[in-house]
């Protein structure tokens, strides 16, 4: 039986997650609409108060990283920044099938000013994730020549959804498919390359 300690803590930090994911919701819900996301925006949307939201996310950056992992959150339990190469294709589908399940904040994200900022609040990390995830296949290439294909490489993982969807109508599933072969043929040819630029032909 737990103590009357151990019970306390244990609710406490429930609160506190409950109140983070409520503050970062209210952030997500603020998508859209006129206006920059900030601490003030969000308390009253949030219905807390100014200070409640800065112990939570400290500084605009904070808040901005809050709203991308519950958007993630939103998404489904699966999907996260890449760790190895075999997770750019193995988490295609939870991907691509998660970002039709939050159609409308999916184009969000990807059509607005608070969306971009978003996005952009975890861009050095996601760099980051992604040249590590990539870093096998593209070592033998030149620079630029590993920059570019781990960004057409993370282009194809998390990217290619609205111009898919809206464009030619295909769901989740659908598009899924098409980016794991895309990237299977991107990934072989790299394999194929070595050290040959872009622009030249793998067995030139």
């Amino acid at each position: 039986m737990a103590s009357p300690k151990t019970s306390r803590k244990a609710a406490s930090s429930a609160s506190n997650d409950e109140t983070r994911q409520r503050i970062a919701g209210a952030a997500v819900d603020l998508i859209g609409q006129f206006g920059a996301i900030n601490h003030d925006a969000v308390a009253e949307h949030a219905g807390v108060s100014r200070r409640t939201v800065y112990r939570y996310f400290p500084d605009q950056t904070a808040l901005l990283r809050g709203a991308r992992e519950h958007v993630q959150g939103m998404i489904g339990p699966n999907v996260r920044m890449p760790e190895s190469e075999s997770d750019l294709i193995d988490q295609l589908d939870d991907i691509y099938t998660g970002f039709d399940r939050i159609e409308a904040v999916s184009i969000l994200m990807r059509t607005t000013p608070q969306g971009r900022a978003i996005r952009l609040a975890d861009r050095d990390k996601r760099q980051a994730r992604y040249r590590a995830a990539t870093a096998d296949a593209v070592k033998d290439l030149p620079e630029p020549d590993q920059r570019i294909a781990t960004a057409m490489l993370q282009f194809l993982h998390t990217t290619a959804w609205l111009e898919m969807h809206d464009q030619w109508g295909l769901s989740g599933e659908e598009i899924a498919r098409s980016c794991r072969w895309a990237m299977k043929t991107l990934l072989a040819d790299l394999r194929a390359r070595g050290g040959r630029p872009l622009d030249e032909e793998p067995g030139a």
